[in-house]
């Protein structure tokens, strides 16, 4: 029996909050196909979704700045208050820079992101290759080795692709996260009628 269909008792958090969460299901399964919605949208319009991630990592990253900044100014030594002031006007400077200049700072991102899928897939692969007598050797190489090629497609089509890569990351990010919780929500819907 899932803590779908127990019905709840005082002694019982988890088959409470199962019960309340079937009683919304409504509000989950709108919520699931509103990000598939936007996932979809955001893989149509690749270009404006990729503006709009670096500008909302932009102004998280001053907003970041500023705060650095103000817990510097409450340090009590120089050397960490220099520390703090130093890096959350670092963060200050790359936010603002990425705001004004949304489509140089995803050229950039983009170069990173290739680079650290690169260099992921890579290290999947050797460590893969070095789990010894694992069932999970195989799945942990053919990940890193897509991971890698993945990484290696990006940084082959730079800087070319850097207005589309974002955006398609954040439209299937979407996509699959509203899907999930689609599913989610009419899997709570089934255990409600029965």
């Amino acid at each position: 029996m899932t803590p779908f269909n127990r019905a709840p008792s005082g002694n019982d958090p988890a088959g409470a909050t199962a019960s309340r969460l079937r009683r919304r299901w409504g509000w989950i399964l709108a919520f699931g196909l509103f990000c598939a919605a936007m996932g979809l949208v955001a893989l149509v319009l690749t270009e404006t979704a990729t503006i709009a991630s670096v500008l909302v990592v932009g102004s998280f990253m001053m907003l970041a700045g500023v705060v650095e900044i103000g817990v510097g100014l409450r340090t009590r030594t120089w050397g960490r208050m220099l520390l703090w002031e130093a890096a959350g006007l670092l963060y200050l400077v790359a936010g603002a820079a990425a705001v004004a200049l949304p489509e140089t700072a995803s050229v950039v991102i983009t170069l990173a992101l290739g680079a650290g899928l690169l260099a992921t897939g890579i290290t999947r692969v050797v460590i893969g290759t070095r789990i010894a007598g694992s069932s999970s050797r195989g799945m942990v190489t053919v990940a890193g080795v897509l991971t890698a090629i993945l990484g290696l497609l990006i940084v082959l089509g730079w800087p070319g692709n850097s207005l589309l890569i974002l955006g398609t990351f954040l439209g299937l990010d979407l996509l699959f996260y509203g899907m999930t919780w689609t599913i989610f929500g009419l899997r709570l819907r089934k255990s409600w009628k029965s």
